[in-house]
């Protein structure tokens, strides 16, 4: 060993430096484990919003007959994506929404195992974190209390479908698909005269980024419903 090296060896490191190496050390260890968290989020995200874009062109630009098909293929997707993506809700919530549309495709006694699946998945998204994408859980799980059927067929239940329905509002006022699905639950409780406020709201909500077609399609649902309210 040269004296150069026995004396850099020997010598000891200044306290500022050896503070300065060891914060530099803990913070490339932070960003070590941060990286992949960043890198997870970003993923979920991109595999909702493929999952969402891919719900919507088959709800509003797919043929009728080619329907079920097609949502019974994105829901074996969705859940590859809630299984790559455990503990987070937003992928449990659009398999939730998927399940929920292949079963309405589906129809009849035949589409409740699915309906009780998507049930299954809208409160296992609630457990996680119920406020995920401004609280749409709560919402869809509050369309299928009051669209299946109550007991002996089904878990129907109309005051359950209120409670949440009115929770999504609350956690998304002004979103068009918590006032337009509050209105059509008013409708089919017969109060069509306390409907119209919150299908009006609904046109009147504001667009989603990324959802033009989604929005549309229900805007256009929405304005049928409202004549139909303000028809009773």
């Amino acid at each position: 060993m040269t004296p150069t090296a026995s004396r850099l060896s020997s010598s000891p490191m200044p306290a500022t430096v050896q503070r300065r190496w060891l914060i530099g050390i803990a913070a490339a260890a932070a960003l070590g484990a941060a990286l992949p968290r960043a890198a997870f989020a970003a993923g979920v995200d991109d595999a909702v919003v493929e999952l969402q874009h891919d719900w919507e062109a088959i709800r509003y630009q797919t043929p009728a007959a080619e329907r079920e098909k097609r949502f019974e293929a994105l829901a074996a997707k969705a859940r590859k994506v809630s299984e790559t993506y455990p503990g987070r809700a937003e992928p449990l919530v659009w398999e939730g929404i998927i399940v929920s549309s292949w079963a309405g495709e589906k129809g009849g006694l035949g589409a409740l195992g699915l309906v009780k699946q998507a049930k299954a998945l809208y409160e296992a998204a609630i457990a996680i974190d119920g406020n995920a994408l401004d609280g749409s859980a709560y919402n869809s799980l509050g369309v299928l209390y009051y669209k299946v059927p109550g007991w002996p067929v089904g878990f129907g239940d109309k005051a359950k479908a209120k409670e949440l329905l009115q929770k999504a509002l609350s956690l998304n006022p002004k979103g068009i698909d918590p006032n337009f699905f509050y209105g059509e639950y008013l409708v089919e409780v017969r109060q069509p005269d306390q409907a119209v406020a919150y299908l009006e709201r609904a046109l009147q909500a504001p667009p989603r980024p990324g959802r033009q077609v989604a929005d549309s399609g229900r805007r256009d649902e929405a304005r049928l419903l409202l004549e139909k309210a303000k028809a009773r």
